[in-house]
């Protein structure tokens, strides 16, 4: 029995119980985040507060201050669930959502205090940066067909899901989405990264995607190192499928090889040597932000 935390508490998680009236339950209206953690450690810890403190922001969710030391909550729920998730590769997941109200509006109610709720859960181990071992990822593309506020990691994901649920229905790893323009933005669960004679190419951050956490961490880990040029921009979608190596980077899959787009080999259809290069360099520095 794993042990959860909801509004101050730490409880089992069979214990936890939220109002059917909460808008996160009715409306998706919440923001939360994903903290990946390895034999103990969490993985940026404080750059996953700071997003979730800029959304909670955005949507306008004031937390208090009590509850708003997120660091603090991964880490007692860490230390609490080690003995129930023996393999020692937990995540956690920190939920906010606006509250419980006493009717159904739209309008955000005032006076309604947000729930926080977070648990913790078993993720696969940190995957070995070798080209031999690594199993690329087959993909597929689709016009992104969600709402226009991507930067926000809102809790309203029925967009994403449908993307991903598409994908996964046909047996394909994840789905690499473009907008109206046929700019790469990111994928359904993923954002996008790609070499591109002899660069690496990732899209600017915009509305149109997720600032994500284990993406921040490669730029910087690549720009540290000074092996390699990244430059942050605008992909076409022709551009993406003649890359030479394309990747998508999550908390949950770190970095992951793409040696399949829309049926067609990336490059010579295997994981490339750039990839096991700046795999190295994430997971050299992963626990230094």
């Amino acid at each position: 029995m794993t042990i959860a935390y909801l509004n101050g508490e730490f409880k089992p998680l069979e214990q936890a119980q939220i109002s059917p009236m909460d808008r996160g339950f009715l409306f998706g209206d919440g923001i939360y985040e994903v903290v990946p953690s390895y034999a103990g450690k969490l993985v940026a810890g404080n750059l996953h507060a700071q997003r979730m403190n800029r959304g909670l922001s955005e949507i306008g969710i004031k937390v208090l201050a009590e509850e708003s030391n997120w660091v603090a909550i991964a880490e007692g729920l860490l230390a609490r669930n080690l003995d129930h998730l023996p393999d020692q590769n937990v995540g956690i997941y920190i939920h906010v959502s606006r509250g419980a109200d006493t009717k159904r509006f739209h309008a955000f109610p005032e006076g309604v205090k947000p729930t926080v709720f977070a648990f913790a859960f078993s993720i696969a181990p940190s995957a070995v940066p070798d080209r031999t071992q690594a199993k690329g990822l087959h993909v597929q593309t689709q016009e992104d067909l969600r709402w226009r506020r991507c930067h926000i990691k809102s809790t309203s994901l029925l967009g994403n899901v449908m993307h991903f649920q598409d994908s996964f229905g046909k047996g394909i790893n994840e789905t690499v989405l473009y907008n109206q323009d046929g700019m790469v933005t990111e994928a359904s669960v993923s954002n996008v990264f790609a070499v591109i004679d002899g660069e690496i190419v990732t899209p600017p951050l915009d509305n149109q995607l997720l600032p994500g956490i284990t993406r921040h961490i490669l730029i910087n880990s690549i720009r540290k190192d000074g092996q390699y040029q990244l430059v942050e921009r605008q992909i076409t979608l022709e551009e993406l499928k003649g890359a030479d190596e394309v990747w998508l980077t999550s908390s949950s899959k770190e970095v992951a090889p793409v040696v399949m787009i829309d049926n067609q080999a990336v490059g010579n259809g295997v994981v490339g040597e750039v990839w096991e290069q700046v795999a190295k360099s994430y997971h050299t520095h992963k626990f230094s932000f």
